[in-house]
């Protein structure tokens, strides 16, 4: 890994990362070392790594690279990036309240509130399936998915990663462990896929639990909560402004539609700070 590793722990509802400065140490992470920080038995424990380092693009501030436990690199986490924007304030990074990072999705604009929240402009959603990418023939708000032995519909975008959205009655008893595997890996989803349970509970809230690939079940998904609200505001379930609530807490979300961004709004909490060994 690197010698005298410095990090941060920190979590947005639950969904927990560890933080990495890439700025001002040098950082190379290897996918066994992101594995072994990822391990919450023997190392640091979280869902994603966070990397932040030197903008690619001009007019970034920094990029911000995003790693799930398994190792792999993904393009987009709303509760990451909340939480990237508070570190970068907290470490004496930047002091402006808007900030702009590069991802692999694109890029994204965390803005600091007054009340200690974090507003992020998670960018335009995708739905063309060639883009998400997912095999279909045509766009649709929803399609049938063959999975487990069953037809499921399934609403598909991508909010900078891709995601698919299952509406259900109740999410508390929703097949989570059962279904959230067999969609991520589902053929017809070339990169995998984040796989998002929904319960509306009336036109400006609902319930939600997302399966994330290469992470498993999370308490709480940014990018998830977006994929989720946008495709209750297009199935004409949702008003333009909503809040999710996910195991670990509540989003407070907001789309005027086809073309918009969705913004997102929420906690990042800064858990503790530490130095791994050589």
């Amino acid at each position: 890994m690197n010698s005298a590793l410095r990090f941060t722990k920190m979590h947005g509802l639950g969904n927990d990362f560890v933080v990495v400065d890439g700025v001002r140490q040098a950082v190379s992470l290897s996918t066994d070392a992101i594995r072994a920080l990822a391990d919450r038995h023997f190392g640091v424990g979280c869902d994603q790594v966070l990397l932040l380092e030197p903008p690619r693009t001009p007019g970034a501030d920094f990029t911000y690279r995003i790693f799930n436990a398994d190792g792999g690199e993904v393009e987009h986490c709303g509760n990451g990036a909340r939480c990237a924007a508070r570190f970068v304030h907290a470490q004496g990074l930047s002091d402006k309240a808007t900030l702009t990072f590069d991802t692999l999705g694109g890029p994204v604009r965390p803005r600091l509130l007054a009340n200690g929240l974090v507003e992020v402009d998670m960018g335009v959603p995708t739905f063309d399936p060639a883009r998400v990418p997912f095999e279909a023939m045509a766009e649709a708000n929803d399609y049938p998915l063959e999975a487990n032995g069953q037809t499921l519909t399934v609403a598909v975008l991508a909010i900078g990663n891709p995601h698919a959205v299952l509406r259900v009655d109740d999410v508390e008893h929703a097949a989570v462990a059962v279904l959230g595997p067999i969609i991520e890996a589902h053929p017809r989803f070339p990169r995998r896929v984040n796989v998002g349970f929904l319960q509306i509970l009336n036109r400006r809230e609902g319930r939600l639990r997302v399966y994330e690939r290469g992470a498993g079940e999370t308490l709480a998904c940014g990018t998830g909560a977006c994929a989720a609200y946008v495709a209750g505001v297009r199935w004409g379930l949702f008003d333009t402004e909503a809040r999710l609530h996910l195991p670990g807490g509540a989003l407070d979300l907001a789309w005027a539609g086809p073309g918009e961004p969705v913004f997102m709004i929420g906690p990042a909490v800064t858990v503790f700070e530490g130095t791994l060994p050589a």
